[in-house]
């Protein structure tokens, strides 16, 4: 618990940085734990708009979701974490049981071990000297757990004589994936020629178990078919003694469709420990478009979902002012590519404020932005939205945005700020993409 603490106050411990965007005034350069203390409140422009907000409130529920769900499974957890790349929350998953951390590449392994995550599973490819001399240096580090997957004998081979040449053994997942997919075995010859390259390296390779990544299929029973084709080939693994000793892991499970492999894997077992593993990563923050479609699909089919009686929130929400009303109809708003994704889709206008000045009476509170306000295009740091010709809209006014895909959005923010249900800054949270 020391250490832990240590680690955490590691992050806290930092400065808000006074080139960042999104924030108040930081000109005394005070740290991320100094934060509740500012009494910065985002209604009463303390904060510098464009900024990316997290609801304190939102993100504590999405925590505890996931977490009852996948107890109830008897499953683990390992988010994934290139959603947020934000070790602060990292160590909120984790402390919510988290079995460890998912990450993409080597670079945010090393972000992640630098704050503290001591458990990760590296979802893709590790290739190229630089990137495994990273988890060289890293696995130095005999608190470090990884597993890494692999689909071809020729990554194996560099994999093989690279960690044999440092003298130490990598943890390998055998990769299964589909025709017109992602990465991944396709077929059984590829997979015999991966599994014959992992058994020349018994001393650097160490082969764990099986992963997989459903979410480039769209279709329910053909991912129930590839789920139940990654429980055949581990079985078949087992039954010729080709998996390490120790322990073993099947994994999958992105953030649209974690239900129907937590249906199709439990209850699975080997004859010995099997850690079966999710790593969804967007329900942390969710969001109001593709997530929002999944996560509707999972509560009209899954049971343990309807039972909760509960629903994941979205936790992310961007502010923007009304830069100019330079047309009846058309508003523009400082808000862009540069602050938002939009590759799921523009973001939706959610709320509309007023704030409080000399020349007109302010809002007491945000209200719901209507319906046929929409953005129809984005710039660099400008968001053109569609109004009616008489809307109820000033220069200055303050427009709350909901997102879809928050990956995206999260990689353009250095900071983001925690709020409460008042819209006071109570934390802050860095992300390191």
């Amino acid at each position: 618990m020391h250490k832990e603490n240590n680690l955490q106050k590691v992050l806290t411990d930092r400065l808000l940085s006074p080139t960042g965007k999104g924030l108040g005034d930081v000109s005394l350069q005070p740290s991320i734990a100094a934060t509740p203390q500012l009494g910065w409140n985002l209604l009463e422009e303390q904060v510098s708009l464009p900024v990316a907000v997290l609801s304190q409130t939102r993100i504590q529920h999405n925590l505890g979701w996931m977490k009852a769900f996948i107890s109830t499974y008897g499953l683990k957890l390992a988010p994934h974490g290139k959603t947020t790349m934000s070790p602060a929350l990292f160590h909120q998953q984790l402390a919510h049981g988290a079995w460890g951390i998912t990450l993409a590449t080597a670079p945010q392994v090393q972000a992640a071990h630098h704050f503290g995550v001591r458990r990760v599973l590296m979802a893709n490819q590790l290739v190229g000297r630089a990137n495994m001399a990273i988890i060289s240096r890293l696995l130095q580090d005999p608190e470090f757990e990884f597993f890494v997957i692999v689909d071809s004998a020729a990554n194996v081979e560099q994999l093989g004589q690279f960690f044999a040449q440092s003298g130490q053994t990598l943890n390998v997942l055998l990769e299964l994936g589909v025709a017109g997919g992602r990465t991944g075995v396709r077929d059984p010859q590829t997979r015999d020629s991966v599994l014959d390259a992992i058994a020349l390296y018994p001393q650097s390779l160490a082969l764990r178990g099986i992963e997989v990544y459903e979410g480039v299929l769209k279709d329910e029973a053909a991912i129930r078919d590839f789920l139940r084709l990654a429980v055949r080939e581990l079985m078949t693994l087992e039954a010729h003694s080709q998996l390490a000793d120790g322990q073993v892991i099947l994994t999958g499970a992105g953030s649209a469709w974690f239900d129907l492999v937590a249906e199709e894997w439990t209850g699975v077992t080997l004859g010995r420990p099997l850690d079966i593993i999710l790593r969804p990563g967007c329900y942390l923050t969710h969001d109001v478009g593709i997530y929002k479609a999944a996560e509707a699909r999972i509560h009209a089919s899954n049971p343990v979902a309807r039972a909760m009686q509960t629903s994941l929130l979205p936790a992310l929400q961007l502010w923007a002012y009304v830069l100019s009303i330079p047309e009846p109809g058309l508003a523009i708003l400082g808000l862009g590519k540069r602050d938002a994704a939009f590759d799921a889709g523009l973001p939706i206008p959610a709320m509309h404020f007023r704030p409080q000045n000399k020349v007109h009476p302010g809002s007491e509170a945000p209200i719901a932005a209507p319906a046929d306000w929409q953005l129809t295009a984005m710039m660099d740091q400008h968001a053109f939205m569609k109004v009616s010709p008489d809307a109820d809209l000033q220069v200055g006014d303050m427009l709350a945005l909901d997102i879809s895909h928050p990956c995206l959005t999260f990689d353009k923010w250095r900071q983001l700020l925690v709020v409460d249900d008042h819209y006071t800054v109570v934390d802050a949270v860095e992300t390191f993409f």
